[in-house]
């Protein structure tokens, strides 16, 4: 009896056309990353039509394996299979790579591209939202179907990255992968593509280490796959299915599947040099790569009807099967378990839970709560109602208060440390590594199903901010939650009292920097972020205690708006009337506001007090109602412990910052406070001089 071949003529002349194709594209974009796609097209067309549980009918279908393209410089690798799949993209589409209006950019784009289950580019962010992806694959598999036994559940599926020599250089990919082996993601799959090429040249200028040995030491499990082996270069796709099949029946461990490649085979004089990474080939190189390839080296862009209709229908067929056996056993799964089901529904559908309102903690005016402690109150009593949600911190949750009461710890059984902690647990330790932690963060929420939080102090927010910012271009509900907020921090000094970084955040187009005045504000803004689940929100909060102003009914309906009037100007008689200043604060400086307006109040001159928690949202209000908030007629005085920058969009060139545009000291929190001038003494005599001038 003999075996058939794991690929067919035609699946080889598919290759051989996919390796064109991507030589073919960058020639005529006049830029791009030839090398990797030519040299990995057979390495993508497995997976594609051999390895993945796969739809593509069905980009979105929950019961897929995920595909990481970590290296997104070389995105062709990707686009060029989901064109040969049948993903939607043709190979017109694949011409205009790099084009305004393409659905085939430069790097993958999530939401952009059918088939891309993420944005990738900067190196190691890609392999670290895999670690997401696989994480949340657990999670859910608990959520929704914790009876059924590891690999059983219809909600398990496996997550497969390609990374290469830049990714595993870059910190974060070592952040997460060291984090991959502690959880013991068995989900998770990565192709290592150790080409040796990186863009100055041999890689051992600058990377010498033994990555098997490094991944060992995480806990994965590492196989390699030499295709230079015994002197002669052979693309062996049998042997990286075997290792593939060895990866999938590991469950214990990630494994990093260690493939030794030539960069752009097989080009006649580029193959194997630096100069195929990231520029065009040539034309006559190009020609020699057809000739080499068994193609007609005058055509461009040839794909034989046979070879687009056999790689459609062959994955077509495929994708029917799977669907089949897994459309069975998830309507078996629903029948048996009537309110999981009405959950997946509910977060399929991007609904939140009834009650969520009403679940939400309420402070008295008067009260004195940090906001980090409202934070942690408010996660604890919204846990029984979305269980969706889920998080942690970078090694410092009793100090974000991160930790929902009561929940157990997302650990593999062989480290859960108390009764009820285990691989379905809630609460995520991503020890101290910020950057991973944003990009597991965004693996999580593109997922799909679950809403992930994670904290760290605001000031090691620059840690993260890569992934930050890929949260927001994505415009996935990735939520960072950053403590410790301002001078406030007090005795830590300046290395940990953040400054610019308000500004700095608030510039990334997309993210909503939302920073609460007091506890019930705080609630809200919980509230409010959860309602907005296609948007990543950074929820900054004070170390020291700040006075309850608001009541839990005004939060409610002023944080949504971004900001709104927490005190109103008023007369002599204490009459609402017009107001001369307009005190416009965020977080704790609202309570020093407050303090200005009864000092202005009582020399008679009306302030109202403006309570802004997310000037990103106060932007999405209509002109009628900003305009009545901030009046022209009357002096702006803004008041934040940062910089100034972005303030003067606000209060105008009649109007008075009060900021720090400078590093703090080492010094109890309230005497900074005094020390740089944000007292109500100070700012009412700010607005004295302003109104003065006006």
């Amino acid at each position: 009896m003999t075996t058939a071949p794991l690929l067919t003529d035609l699946d080889h002349q598919a290759i051989a056309v996919s390796k064109a194709l991507a030589a073919d594209a960058v020639e005529k974009a006049g830029s791009g990353h030839p090398g990797t796609p030519i040299s990995l097209a057979g390495v993508a067309y497995l997976l594609y039509q051999r390895e993945m549980a796969c739809d593509p009918a069905d980009a979105d279908w929950l019961g897929r394996d995920r595909f990481v393209l970590s290296i997104g410089h070389a995105s062709l690798l990707q686009y060029i299979q989901l064109a040969l799949a049948g993903y939607g993209l043709e190979i017109e589409d694949i011409a205009n790579l790099r084009q305004w209006g393409s659905l085939t950019p430069g790097h993958p784009e999530f939401g952009h591209t059918a088939g891309v289950e993420t944005t990738t580019g900067p190196l190691g962010a890609g392999i670290a939202n895999a670690v997401g992806m696989a994480m949340a694959a657990r999670r859910q598999h608990g959520l929704l179907d914790a009876g059924a036994a590891p690999g059983e559940s219809v909600f398990d599926h496996r997550v497969y990255t390609i990374v290469g020599d830049g990714c595993l250089q870059e910190g974060v990919a070592s952040e997460a992968a060291s984090l991959a082996g502690t959880q013991e993601l068995g989900n998770l799959i990565a192709i290592y593509d150790d080409n040796d090429i990186s863009i100055e040249g041999d890689t051992d200028i600058a990377f010498t280490e033994d990555p098997s040995a490094r991944f060992e030491a995480y806990g994965w499990q590492v196989l390699d796959v030499d295709w230079s082996a015994g002197g002669q270069y052979r693309e062996d796709y049998e042997a990286l299915h075997a290792a593939l099949e060895e990866a999938r029946a590991e469950t214990g461990r990630p494994s990093l599947i260690r493939l030794r490649t030539i960069i752009a085979w097989p080009s006649p004089t580029k193959q194997g040099d630096e100069a195929s990474h990231g520029a065009k080939l040539g034309a006559q190189e190009v020609a020699g790569l057809k000739e080499a390839l068994g193609l007609d080296p005058e055509q461009d862009f040839q794909v034989p009807q046979e070879v687009l209709a056999h790689t459609r229908g062959q994955a077509a067929a495929r994708a029917a099967r799977a669907r089949a056996d897994w459309d069975a056993r998830f309507e078996a799964w629903r029948t048996a378990n009537p309110e999981a089901a009405a959950l997946l529904e509910r977060l399929r559908a991007g609904e939140l839970p009834e009650g969520l309102e009403d679940a939400l903690p309420r402070w008295e005016p008067g009260e004195a709560v940090a906001t980090r402690s409202a934070s942690g109150k408010t996660l604890s009593a919204l846990a029984p109602v979305v269980p969706e949600l889920w998080g942690g911190s970078a090694d410092l949750a009793g100090s974000n208060n991160t930790s929902m009461a009561g929940e157990p710890s997302f650990l593999p059984a062989s480290i859960a440390a108390k009764e009820g902690d285990g691989p379905y647990g809630r609460t995520i330790h991503f020890g101290v590594r910020e950057h991973a932690m944003g990009s597991i963060l965004n693996g999580i929420a593109l997922d799909g199903l679950t809403r992930p939080y994670g904290g760290t102090f605001m000031v090691f927010s620059d840690y993260m901010r890569p992934a930050v910012r890929l949260a927001a271009l994505m415009g996935i509900g990735s939520i960072f939650v950053w403590t410790h907020d301002s001078i406030g921090v007090g005795e830590d000094g300046p290395t940990h009292q953040p400054i610019e970084h308000l500004a700095a955040l608030r510039a990334i187009p997309g993210l909503s920097v939302v920073r609460p005045a007091d506890a019930n504000e705080t609630a809200a803004a919980w509230a409010e972020i959860l309602r907005r689940r296609r948007e990543p929100a950074g929820l900054v909060l004070s170390r020291q205690n700040l006075t309850v102003h608001a009541t839990a009914q005004a939060a409610a309906e002023g944080v949504s708006r971004g900001a709104y009037v927490l005190a109103e100007a008023t007369d002599a008689s204490g009459r609402q009337t017009a107001p001369a200043v307009v005190l416009v604060a965020t977080g704790s400086e609202v309570g020093v506001a407050m303090e200005a307006r009864e000092r202005l109040s009582s020399a008679g001159t009306p302030t109202r007090v403006v309570s802004a928690p997310c000037l990103e949202w106060l932007a999405e209000q209509d002109e009628d109602y900003r305009s009545w908030l901030l009046p022209a007629e009357a002096v702006r005085v803004s008041v934040e412990a940062g910089i100034s920058m972005g303030w003067r969009e606000i209060v105008g060139d009649g109007g008075a910052i009060v900021s720090l545009d400078h590093y703090g000291a080492s010094a109890p929190g309230a005497r900074l406070f005094q020390e740089y001038g944000f007292t109500g003494d100070n700012v009412a005599e700010v607005a004295t001089r302003a109104l003065s001038r006006a």
